[in-house]
């Protein structure tokens, strides 16, 4: 491998590699290596925060390596502890696989599917029976498990911290062990998990796995790291719109650090916009739009990018209407007295479920002829809704819809 090939993978979007050096001779040695990264589906999105590891895992896939995806069907039942000040709520069998079926789809939208062996974890826990727990659990110490961080930070302020927690590491390290792993991918709250799987290896006699942390991505809120349930995250599955709005809306100081994880904008040319910004030569919404533009013609198309940013620049900057504002048909009188908006809402497409349509009404997101609406049940009337910023909707009579369909 020639240098600037090493460095663009050990280098770009990389945190931290433990041990680096054992990594860089891997590569050097040309053997396909067994690529680990493992998800957990809590909810049914992939964000950015993800792509920023898939995206790497894409550029050994074309080196020649074998990446092995493991969907967490019983680690997402417990919830990854990690950076969390309290327990998590468990998930059921059926949320997780209703979540499991949505990203299976949106995985290959960044990594090659011919090129990519998928795992669920079922397939080695299924048949673990409890004298298997005991044999894994007693391999390490409740001492070295609140050594990590956010547990010791609980443990310290008295703050409940379930068992089932501290068996996730544990789970997630074995995952390692099932599959072989050569590298396991992760962002860099997952430090102690990833290590948990290297120590393990070595315990069961095979060669530990070498530790690839990615930085953790920001999210819209420029505060926290990208997050679905803190809301500030673009679901790579979102409309072309969405993608191309919500991206718009970063604060500028994240300009640089998307284009370096989520594109393949060359370094040298990465380094002449940072030196704009810092100047002022440029405006930092003409990077914005090329990153917009970059982004939605990752997940989707170039023509998608050019209409949506069409759309904002007509919507947003010049405040008209939309080139297209969905309508809907006004229900029969009988049924218009209570009307599910949460349900209308997820009809038209204008949220994704009942509760991300009931989020948006808590958040004022919601709006009826300007007037926010906060009430599920409505009378309906003809009217125009906005749900945020970006997106429409037109109550029309039945009589003006069949004329608009017909």
């Amino acid at each position: 491998m020639d240098e600037k090939s090493l460095s663009k993978i050990v280098r770009r979007g990389v945190s931290e590699i433990i041990v680096e050096e054992e990594f860089t001779h891997l590569l050097q040695e040309g053997k396909p290596l067994r690529l680990k990264m493992g998800f957990d589906p809590s909810s049914p999105d992939i964000h950015l925060g993800h792509v920023v590891g898939l995206r790497k895992l894409r550029q050994l896939q074309e080196l020649g390596h074998q990446v092995i995806l493991i969907v967490g069907d019983w680690t997402a039942q417990i919830g990854d502890p990690s950076g969390q000040s309290a327990t998590r709520k468990m998930l059921s069998h059926e949320e997780v696989e209703r979540n499991a079926q949505t990203y299976l789809r949106q995985f290959f939208k960044v990594v090659d599917p011919e090129k990519t062996e998928l795992r669920r974890q079922s397939e080695w826990f299924g048949n673990f029976n409890l004298a298997d727990v005991f044999r894994l659990t007693s391999r390490f110490t409740v001492a070295q498990f609140l050594a990590r961080e956010d547990f010791a930070t609980r443990f310290k302020a008295q703050r409940p911290i379930a068992i089932t927690e501290l068996l996730y590491p544990l789970l997630q390290a074995y995952d390692s062990v099932a599959i072989q792993s050569d590298v396991e991918f992760g962002g860099t709250d997952q430090k102690f998990n990833l290590l948990v799987g290297r120590e393990l290896q070595g315990m069961m006699g095979q060669r530990p796995q070498q530790c690839f942390l990615m930085p953790l991505l920001p999210g819209t809120d420029g505060v926290q790291k990208m997050s679905k349930s803190l809301g500030n995250y673009i679901g790579i599955d979102e409309p072309p719109y969405e993608i191309y709005g919500k991206t718009m809306s970063l604060p500028d100081s994240l300009i640089m650090d998307y284009f370096e994880l989520l594109t393949d904008v060359p370094n040298q040319e990465l380094a002449s916009m940072r030196q704009d910004m810092d100047n002022g030569s440029v405006n930092p919404m003409e990077l914005k739009k090329r990153l917009a533009r970059e982004l939605v013609t990752q997940f989707h198309n170039f023509e998608a990018s050019a209409r949506a940013e069409s759309q904002f620049e007509r919507v947003v900057q010049r405040k008209e209407e939309p080139d297209e504002v969905m309508t809907y048909p006004l229900p029969s009188l009988a049924n218009s007295e209570k009307k599910r908006l949460s349900q209308i809402l997820v009809d038209t497409k204008l949220a994704k479920s009942i509760s991300d349509a009931k989020r948006l009404m808590g958040e004022g997101a919601v709006e009826k002829d300007g007037k926010k609406i906060a009430g599920d049940y409505i009378v309906l009337e003809p009217g125009e809704f906005r749900v945020g910023k970006r997106r429409s909707l037109r109550i029309v009579s039945q009589e003006e819809y069949l004329a608009r369909i017909l």
